[in-house]
């Protein structure tokens, strides 16, 4: 794959800080030495999860939304090496594979006017080209029997994630997603806000449930669509924190009986989470500490085939901020779903 850039020992020993008496997450991973073809080299590999990034804003700018999110992998990728190995974090039975880079084509976009159509119709084309490589790496590191991890770029890379799904398991699929945003807008070209109505759309998606949707930035015309879809379920973040109508708890069990009796996704937007640096920065929204526990107890389900987290934009006053945050969700993912 063209776009594909495997992490190299090479890239890994820079970025890792050795420490004497200590045993770093990136000390104990596998990688792949080069690239054949992604099912013949993993599916023998020793490994239960494969991480990969996605470098990418592409998606972002498509929806006319604030770009930066391509800068989360290269962020998260410094941070999660140097995470403590030990009885926890099981590093061991980590590949990280590396990552998607699409640089070159963000910046043909970069001083683009997006007022012109155009442009954006060009954005689009390149998600669709992005959609392809994602749907690919997912369904062959599923097929090979392995649980893969999504890191970086916008919620675009969920319409991949879905596909590749449904296409090593040759049957529709659910989705559990933690967001502030239904990104169930109309199929008008694809972008960071329409990934899971395509998916829907297109027969790769069936239940699909929004954990913490905004009142305040969901249209009546997208409540009035999702509330007709029986496939559908959501609960608000006004509901669940400020009004408190409904338990925390309750809602999560409630979620995961819609999308558990068949193979699911976690989809994790860090818009969801109070002031995490991303295409949709909010100050009020759910806590890290609430997004962890999200991710520990939906995890633990048998039928929990990816993770993905997406949409942060880290800056270098933020990059730390970031980087241990979404290198916490993964060692929480990898140590519940493990169990």
């Amino acid at each position: 794959m063209q776009n594909l850039v495997l992490l190299t020992s090479k890239d890994r020993d820079t970025l890792l800080k050795a420490r004497k008496g200590e045993s770093k997450f990136g000390e104990h991973i596998q990688l792949l030495p080069n690239l054949t073809n992604i099912y013949d080299d993993i599916v023998n590999l020793d490994v239960d999860y494969v991480i990969f990034g996605i470098s990418e804003d592409i998606g972002v700018f498509a929806n006319l939304g604030h770009t930066g999110t391509y800068k989360a992998w290269s962020t998260v990728i410094k941070f999660l090496l140097n995470t403590q190995n030990n009885d926890f974090t099981k590093a061991s039975r980590v590949l990280i594979l590396g990552h998607l880079d699409y640089d070159t084509q963000r910046k043909e976009l970069t001083n683009l006017d997006v007022s012109k159509k155009k442009n954006i119709k060009k954005a689009r084309h390149f998600v669709e080209d992005i959609d392809n490589d994602v749907s690919h790496i997912v369904s062959s590191i599923i097929k090979a029997g392995k649980t893969p991890v999504i890191i970086g770029g916008g919620h675009n890379n969920a319409y991949g994630n879905i596909k590749g799904l449904a296409l090593a398991k040759n049957d529709k699929v659910n989705v559990i997603n933690f967001d502030a945003h239904t990104d169930f807008r109309p199929e008008e070209g694809r972008h960071s806000g329409n990934g899971f109505s395509y998916a829907y759309a297109e027969g790769f998606l069936k239940n699909y449930f929004i954990f913490g949707l905004h009142e305040n930035y969901t249209s009546d015309k997208l409540f009035k669509t999702i509330k007709k879809i029986k496939d559908i379920k959501y609960n608000t973040y006004e509901a669940l924190e400020v009004r408190c109508d409904l338990d925390y708890n309750s809602e999560l069990e409630k979620a995961l009986d819609h999308v558990s009796s068949n193979s699911f996704g976690i989809e994790i937007d860090c818009d969801a989470i109070a002031n995490i640096p991303s295409s949709a920065t909010t100050p009020s929204g759910f806590s890290v500490k609430q997004a962890r526990q999200f991710v520990h107890n939906v995890a633990k389900h048998p039928n929990a085939s990816y993770l993905h987290i997406c949409e942060a934009a880290p800056t270098k006053k933020t990059e730390t901020t970031v980087g241990k945050l979404i290198s916490y969700l993964i060692t929480d993912f990898i140590r519940s779903h493990g169990n």
